[in-house]
């Protein structure tokens, strides 16, 4: 495995991240592995040298923090691991469980913090843009939460790039911490964010850590079209079909699959490989539900692409509209 500073950071983490929205409950979606067959994938993970784990609270509700915080304590050093979660999403039917506001902020993180079963949190990220509440109360809080020490640095997600750099302004004139991260929608099939929010990332020092980095499994090639329902997840995903579309979508994945076969390799480790090689990306945030997902992650920290190789994957994209993640 192989590590990188998280953006402007000293902090090191593996140059791939397992994301934990498999791991929870299946009760909450279909697809979701329970805890007894979620441990595996964390051990394997952590066996393979990946130090850097990411969550939500609204993940099967909390279990997915649940799960995760007790297979850290089962099998490694909390101090050893990079553990990211986040909040913005509902955690309840009140009309103050959601948003960005200080009164859910604080009790989003306490809430995490337990469910973890630590006292902080390596990154803290807010999930998505609070229209609702103004960004003075959103970053002022946040920034409270590392001066108190539950929190070491902190992250945005999906937004604009107008809505970040307003924020990081803000930040800059209070002394206020900055986000140091941005987990972001970017992969072979979706890269309108090469227009405004990698550019501004590079600039401004922040570490990209994208999520959906194999197209919610398009890029595999396990299945033949956006609607098809080949695998448990696809069959109720229905947000995949909203991101991404056929016409524009499968040649790109058409030509991912030419460059796999080409090189000997399953294309997951060319689409990711291919983002490894991005300038200002960190660590590309998987989902794993086989393990060798997780051994074909982490081989593709060590696939090297040539330009040549870059070019053809790149060669086939058209542009999206641009997605309003909410």
């Amino acid at each position: 495995m192989e590590y990188a500073h998280l953006g402007r950071t000293g902090l090191n983490v593996s140059r791939i991240c397992l994301g934990t929205m498999t791991y929870g409950s299946s009760q909450w979606r279909p697809w979701v592995l329970d805890e007894a067959a979620s441990r595996p994938f964390i051990r394997r993970a952590l066996d393979l040298g990946i130090n850097f784990f990411d969550t939500a609270d609204m993940y099967s509700q909390g279990a997915s923090e649940e799960v995760l915080g007790r297979a850290v304590r089962d099998f490694a050093k909390r101090d050893d691991l990079i553990l990211a979660t986040k909040v913005y999403f509902p955690m309840g039917d009140g009309p103050n469980d959601r948003g960005l506001s200080r009164l859910h902020i604080l009790q989003a993180i306490d809430a995490s913090l337990r469910r973890l079963g630590t006292d902080y949190v390596d990154l803290y990220q807010i999930h998505r843009f609070d229209s609702d509440t103004p960004l003075e109360e959103t970053l002022e809080t946040l920034d409270s939460l590392v001066r108190a020490g539950k929190v070491r640095y902190l992250g945005a997600s999906s937004m604009h790039s107008w809505q970040l750099m307003k924020a990081l302004a803000l930040q800059d004139r209070y002394g206020w911490h900055r986000f140091e991260t941005m987990q972001n929608h970017y992969n072979l099939a979706y890269r309108e964010e090469e227009r405004e929010m990698l550019p501004l990332c590079r600039a401004e020092g922040i570490g990209i850590i994208p999520w959906s980095p194999l197209a919610r499994g398009l890029l595999t090639g396990s299945r033949k079209s956006v609607a098809s329902k080949a695998t448990l997840r696809s069959q109720s995903d229905e947000y995949a079909r909203q991101l991404y579309e056929d016409t524009i979508d499968l040649p790109v994945v058409e030509r991912t699959l030419e460059v796999a076969r080409e090189r000997g390799v399953p294309p997951a480790q060319i689409a990711l490989a291919w983002l490894l090689h991005q300038p200002g990306v960190v660590a590309p945030i998987i989902g794993a539900t086989q393990i060798e997902h997780l051994d074909d992650a982490v081989a593709s920290v060590d696939l090297e692409l040539d330009a040549d190789d870059r070019r053809r994957l790149e060669e086939p994209y058209r542009p999206h509209r641009i997605l309003d993640h909410r």
